[in-house]
């Protein structure tokens, strides 16, 4: 059902995501087609936002700071793992792959390559502020429209 809980934990994880994929976008290669990389992940951080951080308020300030923990993980889990998951479908078009499983091993191979490239202190720093700050928007949405 809609909240305004709901709504705000979906705009801040939004704007969490377009922020945060800012801050990736200089750590890529410097080939890197973008496209749609920025919107995906703001549409992510919709949807996680909805159904993850506004289902969860209304519990208290500890807990809605793990909830935007919660909500900023679960972010960045579906943001690679969706990233990795394109990649390798584009590389599949390119018969790069000789079988199915080799193509599902390398979306995992993908993932864990860009996980190495986005673990990096500033990029660590905005996902754990931004989440608090997730957070608590979203428990004080809670409270202020039930």
């Amino acid at each position: 059902m809609p909240s305004a809980a709901r709504l705000m934990g979906a705009v801040c994880l939004s704007a969490l995501a377009f922020v945060l994929s800012g801050m990736v976008i200089p750590l890529m290669p410097e080939s890197t087609d973008f496209g749609y990389f920025v919107p995906l992940n703001m549409v992510l951080g919709l949807g996680i936002g909805w159904t993850v951080m506004g289902a969860r308020a209304g519990r208290g300030t500890t807990a809605a700071i793990n909830n935007g923990f919660a909500g900023a993980f679960v972010l960045m889990l579906w943001g690679i793992g969706v990233q990795a998951a394109y990649e390798m479908f584009r590389r599949a078009m390119r018969n790069r792959y000789d079988d199915p499983f080799e193509a599902l091993v390398a979306v995992f191979q993908i993932a864990a390559e860009y996980g190495l490239m986005v673990a990096t202190l500033p990029i660590a720093i905005a996902l754990v502020v931004g989440a608090v700050i997730c957070g608590l928007l979203t428990e004080f949405a809670y409270n202020r429209w039930p």
